[in-house]
């Protein structure tokens, strides 16, 4: 092998791992703006002709549209989400297209506001997902994910010290205050 035909096959490796750690990262982001309830960034994580199946393939939608429309109405304020992909083995399959299975971990609960007060849900899940790379950027073409498990139960009476999608604490969401836990003073910061 000489020196030329080295560097080409070191270039195409590292071009491998930087897509590898871009797709962890887009991951990332989804679960982050799924959670935030943070539409349009959820939205720049899709491809424009995503297809997703989630719940067993209960739950099919086509486009970015139908996708962040599901969420938005079925993830209300009054719903605190938990969502967290772990162990991802991601295939590169050419420049522009990639896959790549998770494992999931989510946790809802649903606050005093909602219909469903007081019920909590959790559970596991293997996401499959297909990426394709648009002008230089990846983008989940295809996501889904088959349900290990899913539990709901009732919550016990507890206190809930901190809720970003609290409407009080909307407009000071990065602002910095003074607060009391336990008896006990310190900063927290609600960004």
């Amino acid at each position: 092998m000489t020196i030329e035909e080295r560097v080409e096959a070191l270039e195409k490796e590292t071009q491998k791992l930087r897509d590898i750690v871009a797709i962890m990262n887009l991951k990332g982001k989804y679960f982050r703006c799924l959670d935030s309830k943070d539409w349009d960034g959820l939205a720049a994580t899709l491809s424009p002709n995503i297809r997703t199946s989630y719940s067993n393939g209960k739950l099919t939608f086509h486009g970015v549209q139908e996708a962040v429309e599901y969420f938005k109405k079925n993830m209300p304020p009054e719903m605190i989400s938990m969502h967290m992909g772990h162990t991802p083995e991601i295939t590169i399959l050419s420049e522009t297209e990639a896959t790549a299975r998770w494992y999931l971990q989510d946790n809802l609960i649903f606050t005093q506001d909602s219909p469903y007060a007081g019920v909590g849900i959790q559970g596991g899940a293997f996401y499959t997902d297909r990426y394709e790379k648009i002008d230089g950027q990846w983008r989940i073409a295809e996501t889904g994910y088959i349900r290990i498990y899913e539990e709901s139960f009732k919550r016990p009476a507890t206190r809930m010290t901190a809720n970003m999608h609290e409407k009080s604490r909307k407009k000071n969401n990065i602002q910095q205050r003074k607060g009391d836990f336990h008896g006990k003073r310190h900063e927290t910061c609600t960004g």
